[in-house]
């Protein structure tokens, strides 16, 4: 987790790889960009590992990954798995809370301090309660409002660390709830799993010359 560089660069990488996993039981499919979310996750941990070591880049990589990039990736990558409605419009939302989120990356330099064994990142975000809540409704809503008991099961997981972490870790909320979210995300290879072996048995059901062809 957001404990050590070490502690980010060994679960960082064992998140990614379970993400590795889902993305190819997910195949090329509409699945692949919400199996692919653990992959993504992994990476954002490493990188924070660079964070620890001082490493402007990583600084500026971590952010981007956490602020503009996750709320508008998690929703849209519902609705391509899903085609739901609800989560269409919560990729807006996530897009509406993307973009003043990355002026505030692109404004100015990325600044991470330590709080004991935790990392708070100042970017100078404008009306940050209004952003963070719109960020949480984008992501946490897209996932409860999936019509899928894993993804349902995640947004509850990460709704409830995203209290903890609130209620733990104020001044480091951003880090931490993304090192919870990072290996919560590692339900999504079962849901990989489950999604792939049904469509699997739904295949091997269709009679002969049922295709479209």
């Amino acid at each position: 987790m957001c404990w050590s560089a070490e502690a980010d660069l060994i679960a960082g990488s064992a998140v990614a790889a379970v993400g590795v996993a889902a993305a190819v039981r997910a195949g090329a499919s509409r699945r692949l960009p919400l199996a692919a979310l653990p992959l993504l996750l992994g990476a954002h941990q490493v990188v924070e590992a660079g964070v620890w070591a001082g490493w402007a880049w990583a600084r500026t990589a971590w952010a981007v990954i956490a602020l503009p990039l996750l709320p508008l990736y998690v929703p849209a990558a519902v609705w391509c798995a899903t085609r739901r409605r609800a989560a269409a419009w919560f990729t807006l939302l996530g897009a509406a809370v993307a973009v003043p989120l990355a002026c505030a990356v692109a404004r100015r330099p990325v600044a991470a301090h330590a709080h004991g064994h935790t990392l708070g990142y100042a970017v100078g975000v404008p009306a940050p309660g209004v952003l963070l809540a719109g960020y949480l409704a984008a992501v946490l809503g897209a996932l409860l409002c999936s019509g899928d008991r894993h993804l349902r099961l995640l947004g509850w997981i990460t709704g409830a660390g995203a209290l903890v972490c609130g209620l733990l870790w104020r001044l480091a909320f951003v880090s931490t709830w993304c090192a919870l979210a990072a290996l919560a995300s590692v339900l999504l290879y079962r849901w990989a799993v489950v999604n792939s072996s049904s469509s699997a048995r739904t295949s091997a059901t269709e009679p002969p010359g049922s295709g479209t062809g």
